[in-house]
């Protein structure tokens, strides 16, 4: 699920542009889950994407169509249309950089499998006023947006990033493939 939220807003969280935020939740096996909040970079030449946040052995639920993932920070439902599109996989991704002791470059992973739209909702829960919202039933671009106000610099932390407001609920979708690690 990607959501846009105010860019200038993400700048003065990151040490490169970016264009939107996006939460990754996924099914491991049936009894663990994991939750990666990041956002779109252009870094050094390449694009991908700036991980803010992850975290495993995410509680999860799932009732026919719909899956919830509920932590004490997060609550996101993903609901399938049963409307399939192309292959999730972006041609132009370079993978997923981590922060850390040495920063590393994840990359992206094949896949092939087609994706399943979903309905989609949301609510970060940091602090009671974090972002939170809800697809419109498809998918609309990140369009870039030119600097308008320059806040000051904050450390990337998920309750940082989780408080800029979602302006819209991106797009959704639901991929099932085998994980290559």
């Amino acid at each position: 699920m990607a959501y846009s939220a105010e860019q200038d807003r993400i700048r003065a969280l990151l040490p490169a542009g970016a264009s939107s935020l996006r939460i990754n939740a996924e099914i491991w096996d049936d009894a663990h889950g994991c939750v990666e909040f990041n956002t779109a970079v252009e870094k050094n030449g390449l694009r991908g994407w700036l991980n803010i946040a992850r975290w495993t052995d995410v509680p999860f639920e799932r009732r026919g169509r719909r899956t919830v993932f509920r932590t004490e920070f997060l609550e996101i439902s993903f609901t399938g249309t049963g409307v399939e599109g192309g292959c999730p996989a972006e041609k132009d991704n370079a993978g997923c950089w981590f922060s850390g002791a040495a920063e590393t470059l994840r990359p992206p992973e094949a896949i092939a499998a087609r994706k399943e739209f979903c309905g989609c909702q949301f609510q970060w829960r940091f602090t009671g006023a974090d972002a939170h919202g809800a697809s419109l039933g498809k998918t609309l671009p990140a369009v870039p947006e030119d600097v308008k106000t320059v806040y000051p610099k904050q450390p990337l932390t998920a309750p940082n990033a989780a408080a800029i407001p979602c302006a819209q609920v991106l797009g959704t979708c639901r991929v099932t493939f085998e994980r290559q690690m």
